[in-house]
């Protein structure tokens, strides 16, 4: 996994140092299939990017817990455009997004009216129509002011990411919304979606500090201020729904 470099060198693939977010050539020297070396950042000294050769359930775990070089690995070292299918993997993590949220709503709609399913199918697709026009709508202001308050953030920024990877970025620190599926199996209160909402939020914080390098006060407020917004919007649709 090596870079190409600018003229200046500057690097232009945009590797990073998991532990202190520097900007390094190669991640690790392969001498044979299954035979790697991990290379050592020139800033902190410590090894580049140490998940190369971790389990993917101890990344799951560092991404749980928060940690920024969980996330710095994700988003700079493993999801570039160079290393997977960059549009397939958008286009299923919108729609895992969707589904995940239109579930989220069906649930808080049920509890919020003591509402039951429709008993005909022509009821059940015109309540399914409004419930997955309102998830969409809601989700298109979240994202837009997630999306716009980062590319501010991101200015001063050592890479610039553009806004399909943003919305990426977005959608993959939302992996709290996965949670949501354990309600299908086991019975929870609905207080339980809020509780996966604030993780949500404070995984979306993380993400935006690392990407953008920015003030603690200013990641704050973006994802405050677009997760707000959602959920003004999303109560105001369950009660005209």
């Amino acid at each position: 996994m090596k870079q190409k470099m600018n003229c200046d060198g500057t690097c232009t693939s945009g590797f990073k140092c998991v532990q202190c977010g520097f900007p390094i050539d190669t991640l690790y020297i392969q001498y044979s299939p299954g035979n790697i070396r991990l290379m050592k950042c020139e800033y902190c000294k410590a090894a580049a990017d140490e998940y190369i050769e971790c389990e993917f359930m101890i990344l799951i775990i560092d991404l749980i817990l928060h940690k920024p070089k969980a996330y710095r690995h994700l988003f700079y070292n493993r999801f570039s455009k160079e290393a997977v299918n960059f549009k397939g993997l958008l286009w299923k993590s919108i729609l895992a997004f969707l589904i995940l949220d239109i579930y989220r709503m069906w649930v808080l709609r049920m509890n919020e009216n003591e509402w039951t399913l429709p008993v005909t199918t022509v009821s059940f697709l015109l309540d399914f129509s409004k419930v997955f026009a309102s998830v969409v709508l809601e989700n298109v202001i979240f994202l837009a002011v997630m999306i716009h308050g980062t590319g501010k953030l991101q200015s001063a920024s050592a890479r610039v990411f553009g806004w399909k990877e943003l919305l990426l970025i977005v959608i993959i620190s939302s992996y709290f919304k996965i949670f949501l599926m354990a309600m299908m199996v086991w019975k929870f209160p609905s207080s339980v979606i809020f509780i996966i909402d604030m993780f949500i939020v404070s995984s979306n914080y993380v993400a935006l500090k690392v990407i953008t390098d920015s003030m603690m006060v200013r990641c704050l407020t973006v994802c405050l201020m677009a997760h707000g917004l959602k959920f003004i919007s999303c109560q105001g649709l369950i009660v005209l729904c």
